[in-house]
């Protein structure tokens, strides 16, 4: 996984936490009266509503790069068995080495 997917993966986190903190604030705001009360949960809620939609874009598209990732990586060991055993059985002597100098 990259440093790009991690961050994106994070990013969609925090946004699905602070737009349920929001409809929260909402939802608690309810009974409040007042014109610019009314209008800020107004443009609040639009703005969840297009934040919320962009919001399941992202995660639909990071979606379908890690299937295609796996896809890919898949395609490779089948074509490549020794060669993916190989990186392997590196990578596992290079984890074991770090985890025995501990």
């Amino acid at each position: 996984m990259t440093a790009d997917t991690v961050s994106k993966e994070k990013l969609i986190t925090d946004l699905k936490v602070l737009i349920s903190d929001t409809e929260e604030l909402l939802k608690a705001t309810t009974g409040q009266a007042g014109e610019k009360i009314a209008v800020a949960r107004e443009r609040i809620q639009a703005s969840l509503a297009v934040y919320k939609d962009k919001l399941l874009d992202a995660e639909q598209a990071l979606m379908e790069r890690t299937r295609e990732a796996a896809r890919a990586t898949d395609e490779y060991v089948h074509e490549h068995p020794w060669q993916a055993v190989g990186a392997a059985a590196g990578v596992g002597f290079l984890l074991g080495m770090l985890i025995a100098r501990r």
